[in-house]
């Protein structure tokens, strides 16, 4: 199949490199980075050209706005959409924009799946992915083939457009309220004067073990935050499920901690830290520091 994808950043690249393993042959437009080095795709001059030249295009890019211009720019991907084409946003972006995005897709003649991804550059590289999908049954059998050589965990959460997105903050907000917890616990311990790494050690034996102990809690005692997924990200995703659960009308307290645990880091200079650097926030808040 010819797939056109616009993204290839961190996530991107690895998830490229995998549909080109699979056999497909790939079109992509660059931005500010060159071709990754060793994947095999033809370059065009713009996300417009991309679409012309594609049945599917996939898109993975960083947020909301980068989306509204790759799919409705002057040059974007719907003024050169063939008919049919199936179009598969697989960023993490606003649900109510998805929306959006999905019904002037369809009126340029093509169908559209939001198709977020969990699992990090890990996962992407691994292709171990858990993908969460939103749009038709029909529309996500057509995908499901590609989906597989890009991840393993691969489920359709509704046929309106946005589900899949609306999954995805979800998650965002249970990982963020877990690194939160995880911060908050080695700290309390630390200032109390026990040793954070036992704390920690003993903790995985009981009821309060999670992957965000074992590998978040790890870093923070380690100091290791080189990005798995960068704070500025983590950011976004909560401030994009507050603002729809401001539409909807409902409180998300915890998230809202979260988020703004996650801005103090931003603003002293930690937002190309990975996410476990929350913690860095909380210790500021304590005065005393696991490191």
């Amino acid at each position: 199949m010819q797939i056109g994808f616009i993204g290839l950043g961190v996530m991107g690249a690895p998830m490229a490199e995998h549909l080109v393993q699979a056999g497909h042959r790939l079109v992509t437009v660059l931005n500010r980075a060159p071709l990754p080095e060793g994947l095999a795709a033809q370059v065009v001059a713009s996300p417009r050209a991309v679409a012309e030249a594609s049945e599917v295009v996939i898109l993975m890019l960083p947020d909301t706005p980068d989306v509204a211009r790759v799919l409705l720019g002057e040059a974007g991907v719907l003024a050169g959409l063939r008919p049919g084409a199936l179009v598969i946003d697989m960023s993490t972006i606003s649900p109510i924009e998805t929306a959006r995005f999905a019904e002037a897709t369809r009126a340029a003649g093509g169908a559209y799946l939001d198709a977020p991804v969990s699992g990090g550059q890990v996962g992407a590289k691994a292709a171990t992915l858990t993908i969460m999908v939103g749009g038709t049954e029909a529309d996500f059998a057509r995908a499901l083939p590609l989906f597989e050589v890009m991840g393993k965990n691969i489920t359709l959460v509704g046929e309106a457009n946005g589900a899949g997105q609306t999954c995805k903050l979800a998650n965002q907000i249970i990982v963020a309220l877990n690194i939160e917890a995880v911060a908050e616990a080695l700290v309390f311990a630390s200032k109390a004067g026990c040793d954070p790494a036992k704390v920690r050690t003993a903790l995985m034996g009981g009821f309060a073990a999670s992957r965000v102990l074992e590998v978040h809690g790890e870093r923070m005692i380690a100091r290791s935050f080189a990005p798995g997924f960068r704070i500025k990200l983590h950011q976004k995703d909560l401030s994009l499920a507050l603002d729809s659960a401001r539409v909807m009308g409902m409180a998300l307290p915890g998230t809202a901690s979260a988020q703004q645990l996650m801005s103090a880091c931003v603003a002293q200079g930690g937002a190309e830290d990975d996410h476990s650097g929350l913690v860095r926030a909380l210790e500021g808040l304590a005065g005393h520091s696991l490191g």
